[in-house]
């Protein structure tokens, strides 16, 4: 009898009461690190110093494209999916706009931040459907149209455009650049045919700066405790460029009256002359 009560019991008692290892709730999901990441999600960005009209004696602007399949571009590019927290440039504009955070302008219009768009409307210029050429399933001599829902996918911003104002600071006696609007750039495809680059939108930078500020870009040399935010790496200028316009009488771009080799030549004469304004502000 007691061996039999022996066996009875213990088997009422899985019954009621479930073993906890089977059954085992996490309250939080388990750190995927050595410490906990809370920094980042506080910080500001630096603000800017205050600057008087009387005070800026000479300005410049410039216009700059961004390659990111250069190879000091390439953090900004990668990872092209999202992985631990850790999202592409492009990627961390897109999501800004569809939280409404940050607000993107008509760039089809101009550069001006004069013309708000919704994100319906980013949306319905990036995602839209397309066809393709491809080989027709029944015979394969034949190529036929097949439609293709476009989407956004960040893999596919290879350029960033960047318009920025150099000055000089008398009352700090300083000569400083101060970025103001960034535009991604994608290719602009037609039935499989590149017909050239198409600018998506503009953001207004110092609107952007807090969204920046609180996303990391990877760092090479000091692993996930050296990153960088996105807000250092544009303030710190670590990013690879090449001038493709600048402030003229005719609004035109370097494109516009020169090719190949006499561009380059161009877009490093415009580099250079920023170089020299500032080195001949100086008597040593």
């Amino acid at each position: 009898m007691k061996k039999l009560l022996f066996i009875i019991i213990p088997g009422l008692l899985g019954i009621f009461f479930p073993m906890s290892n089977f059954a085992q709730i996490l309250d939080s999901q388990p750190r995927d690190g050595v410490y906990d990441k809370i920094t980042l999600s506080k910080v500001e960005p630096i603000p800017y110093p205050y600057l008087r009209e009387s005070d800026i004696i000479w300005t410049k602007r410039i216009w700059r494209v961004v390659d990111l399949r250069e190879k000091m571009n390439q953090p900004f590019y990668f990872p092209e999916q999202p992985q631990n927290g850790w999202r592409s440039f492009a990627q961390i504009l897109w999501d800004g706009l569809k939280e409404g955070t940050i607000t993107a302008y008509n760039a089809d219009i101009d550069d001006q931040f004069a013309s708000p768009l919704t994100f319906k409307e980013i949306q319905d210029k990036v995602e839209h459907v397309d066809s393709n050429l491809v080989p027709d399933p029944e015979n394969e001599d034949r190529m036929i149209y097949r439609k293709v829902n476009s989407t956004f996918a960040s893999a596919d911003i290879k350029k960033f455009l960047i318009k920025e104002d150099y000055y000089f600071d008398k009352q700090r006696s300083v000569f400083e650049v101060r970025i103001l609007g960034i535009c991604p750039v994608t290719k602009n495809m037609v039935k499989d045919v590149d017909m050239g680059d198409k600018r998506l939108f503009w953001v207004y930078f110092p609107e952007c700066r807090r969204l920046f500020a609180q996303n990391e870009m990877f760092n090479l040399k000091n692993g996930v405790a050296g990153r960088l935010t996105y807000d250092d790496v544009f303030m710190k200028r670590m990013f690879s460029s090449y001038i493709y316009k600048e402030e003229n009488v005719y609004n035109r771009t370097i494109q516009e009256y020169a090719l190949g080799v006499d561009a380059l030549l161009e877009s490093e004469k415009a580099k250079n002359t920023l170089f020299e304004f500032e080195s001949n502000l100086w008597e040593y």
